[in-house]
This record gives C-alpha cells, structure tokens and sequence, in this order.
C-alpha cells in the first residue's frame, strides 16, 4: 500500500526486477522521508513512513505523545489545550504557545524533536 492512498502497487517479477523497482521507489520517496519494504508474503512492495521521533509533551498536567514535526496545535488539542485562532498563518501571534520555554505559533508550528537531555525525554516539554 502507497501511504496516504488507496493504491497497492504488486510486483509479479524476478528478484532482479524487484530490486531494480525497489530502488527507484526508494529514490522517490526519499525526500518525503518514506521507505519502501518488500512484504514477505504477498511479494507486494509497501511504503511506509519512516519512523519518526516521538516527542512527549505535557499539556495541562498531561502527557502526550506527538510525532516530530506534526502540527502543534492538533497535538496539543489532543491534551485538551485549544489555542485560540485569528488569521491561521501566523501573522497575528494570537496562538502562540510556550514548548519547553520556547515560543511556538500552534497554527503553523511543529512539534519540536525529542529533547537530547534524559530528564526532558522522561518529563516532556511543558506547554503553556
């Protein structure tokens, strides 16, 4: 299966083949930071999204797992913290967050990657 899309791309061909495929496909979604793997038993080729880094937030006294770079205002609306909204491009500042003692605007920021420090990892970034 194609990420994102209903499409399912089988591969019915020598293992020659199937390298050669698996190699442009890998060369394709490279920049979107994808992957492709061959299903043992289907012999069908899957792409998948690469994985990403978890980065734990603490959003009113509750912790939350989010993807890097997802969106921050979803993911904080997911611990009940709805930031407020005027123009949703990040003109106004009006939903501007502080993550971890860092201000982020929600409507067009991203969740930060994981913290290098242990305790951070283990805490979370608190979002205010």
């Amino acid at each position: 299966r194609i990420a994102g899309s209903q499409h399912s791309v089988l591969v019915i061909s020598p293992r020659s083949m199937m390298r050669l495929l698996l190699c442009t496909l890998l060369a394709l979604v490279a920049s979107s930071q994808a992957f492709v793997a061959p299903a043992v038993q289907s012999r069908s080729v899957t792409i998948a999204r690469a994985h990403s880094t978890m980065t734990v937030l603490v959003v009113n006294g509750k912790k939350i797992n989010a993807p890097a770079g997802s969106n921050l205002g979803k993911a904080v609306a997911k611990g009940g913290l709805k930031p407020n909204y005027s123009c949703k491009k990040g003109d106004c500042g009006s939903c501007t967050l502080s993550v971890g003692g860092t201000r982020i605007k929600a409507c067009v920021g991203k969740v930060p990657p994981e913290p290098k420090l242990k305790s951070l990892q283990e805490k979370g970034l608190v979002v205010r």
